[in-house]
Parts: structure tokens; C-alpha cells; sequence
């Protein structure tokens, strides 16, 4: 499984993240992604009856390939779902080239979207009595008495 494996080209640059373009060309391809699912064009069993969220998508500096950050409705049955999109992959890049102009077509990979489980870590920690106690003595502090 290929697709596991994560992908050197997006990797970051020290101190640079992705430019305008590489932003703006994994927006129309999350829509475009986004819209296929909504409206079924799939015919996959496994996706049958299935709500799934398109949180990002990132792309390699080139725009070759896109990396699409993928969870069901509950997150149940992730893996699922995932390897139904990754086994479907070309019928929805074929999709999203038809409702996006790019010179290339970018070659699509569905991984999990773990924005929820960090989100949830980070409101554990900040719950968390002894940084709430940090964090309060911080704002008791008078502004330029460091």
C-alpha cells in the first residue's frame, strides 16, 4: 500500500510553508472532491450511504500530486473508507479534472484527516489544571514588567 507512505514532495522548507498557488489549487481540488462525494457520482459499495468530509488537501510544489485529508461522518470505518477512495482514486481524479483547468492532472492520495484528534489533544492539554495555572498567572502579569 503505496499510499501509506508519506510523500518527500511535501515535505516542508525550513521556515517556508506552501505558496498562494499550491493554497489556492488544493481549495478547487477539496471543492471538487468534495462535490463528487455529495453527489454520488461513486459507485463503490463501501461508500454507498456514506458522509465523508474533504478537510484540506495539500499539494506538491509542482502540482503533481495531492495529498486529500479524508474522515467519515463519526469518523467510523476510516480505514474503510479511505482505501475505498484510494481504490477509486482514479475515477475521482478523472472527476477532478473535469471541473478543474490545471495543466497537469495531480495524482490523488486519501489519507486520514487527524485535524479532530489534534483539536480534541489540544483542548485536553488546555483543560489540564496546571496549564490553566500557567496560563492565568501569565495574564496576571502587567504588560512590559517582564
Amino acid at each position: 500500500m503505496d499510499y501509506l507512505r508519506p510523500m518527500a514532495k511535501f515535505a516542508a522548507q525550513p521556515g517556508r510553508g506552501p505558496s498562494q498557488r499550491q493554497l489556492r489549487v488544493g481549495e478547487l481540488i477539496r471543492r471538487a472532491v468534495s462535490g463528487v462525494l455529495n453527489r454520488g457520482d461513486l459507485h463503490d459499495p463501501d461508500l454507498s450511504g456514506v458522509s465523508i468530509t474533504v478537510g484540506e488537501v495539500k499539494t506538491s510544489p509542482d502540482l503533481r500530486q495531492a495529498r486529500v485529508h479524508v474522515m467519515p461522518l463519526g469518523g467510523r470505518d476510516a480505514d474503510l473508507v479511505i482505501e475505498a477512495l484510494n481504490r477509486n482514486r482514479q475515477e475521482l481524479r478523472r472527476a477532478v479534472t473535469r471541473d478543474v483547468t490545471l495543466k497537469f492532472s495531480p495524482e490523488l492520495r486519501f489519507v486520514a484527516d487527524e485535524t479532530f484528534d489534534r483539536m480534541d489533544e489540544t483542548r485536553r492539554l488546555l483543560s489540564d489544571a496546571r496549564v490553566r495555572r500557567d496560563l492565568d498567572a501569565e495574564g496576571d502579569e502587567e504588560p512590559g514588567s517582564a
